[in-house]
């Protein structure tokens, strides 16, 4: 609860908080995009994979989460799309 009130802006906390909920249900997450601000204040854009991770009985009992940093990829994109 603590990343997705610190380090995620306002407008997406409510969607992060649900992929990450909804990962620990046993529900995964694919190629979730989102901004994080990181402790030093700068803004990155993130990619996010929500896996589920099961007991030996299949049983849900957490999340893993791996997120990739797609800003570079996004200012690139946009200045193709503009040039």
């Amino acid at each position: 609860k603590i990343l997705v009130t610190q380090f995620i802006t306002a407008e997406y906390q409510s969607q992060v908080a649900s992929v990450i909920s909804r990962a620990c249900q046993g529900e995964e997450t694919a190629n979730f995009e989102f901004p994080l601000v990181t402790k030093h204040g700068t803004r990155v854009e993130l990619l996010l994979n929500a896996t589920t991770r099961r007991d030996a009985n299949g049983c849900a009992t957490g999340m893993v989460g791996v997120g990739q940093d797609i800003t570079e990829l996004r200012k690139v994109t946009a200045e193709q799309q503009t040039g």
